[in-house]
């Protein structure tokens, strides 16, 4: 039983396979919002039929984003993350006094990759 269907798998070929594997145990699935279930001869046709409604939903949804972010350049409106500089300096000084990523991570608040980024020089805009 899930509540959602969207909870269950990250795209209709997942959920189709978790219902496969829910089949062969004799075992049914039951989705409460909206309420479909494979006990019955529809129901997988129907979450079929779901899981690539929402697909191609999310689809257009990040289509939609993509196109407004693009605009929003254009305009110069949207520029990204903005860039602190106070963590960059903080995590180059630390850096410098031989204390490590890990240490580093802990004691800014951001994480090792973030860390690594930093000083590796390929993270000016994010953080």
């Amino acid at each position: 039983m899930v509540v959602r269907l969207d909870r269950l798998g990250r795209d209709t070929r997942d959920v189709l396979n978790i219902v496969h594997e829910v089949k062969q145990k004799g075992a049914y699935l039951t989705v409460l919002e909206p309420f479909v279930t494979t006990r019955g001869e529809t129901g997988e046709i129907v979450l079929t039929v779901l899981g690539m409604v929402a697909k191609m939903e999310r689809q257009f949804i990040l289509e939609r984003q993509k196109a407004g972010i693009e605009k929003a350049k254009k305009d110069g409106v949207y520029r990204g993350r903005p860039v602190r500089t106070e963590l960059h300096a903080q995590v180059k000084a630390l850096a410098a006094t031989g204390v490590g990523a890990t240490a580093i991570a802990r004691e800014t608040g951001c994480s090792r990759g973030a860390v690594y980024k930093i000083l590796n020089g390929s993270q000016e805009r994010a953080l």
